[in-house]
């Protein structure tokens, strides 16, 4: 299933900017960044909930915000592209 994850974190002080760093890089053991703070994640359910589980538990909900859009798994017709950065195709072939 494809699901989108954004997230706020306030980086007001170092514990911030420690926590910020923490969820960009999970997210990036995951998921494809789109934008700065916007990761497209085409995952089974079940690594999805521990993706979500990791986040949730490096955050302070005091201050950060997640989000999570679920898309499914008839996700190419509910996103549109338009602008300069190329989009991907998650289940394209990769060359290495």
């Amino acid at each position: 299933m494809m699901v989108l994850i954004s997230y706020d974190v306030s980086t007001v002080d170092s514990a911030g900017k420690t926590r910020l760093r923490k969820v960009a890089k999970e997210c990036q053991n995951h998921a494809q960044r789109v934008q700065n703070s916007v990761f497209e994640a085409d995952l089974d359910y079940s690594s999805f909930l521990k993706l979500k589980d990791k986040l949730v538990k490096l955050i302070d909900q005091e201050n950060d915000s997640l989000r999570f859009y679920y898309l499914g798994n008839n996700w190419q017709r509910r996103i549109e592209h338009i602008g300069a950065k190329e989009t991907y195709n998650p289940e394209g072939v990769i060359i290495i």
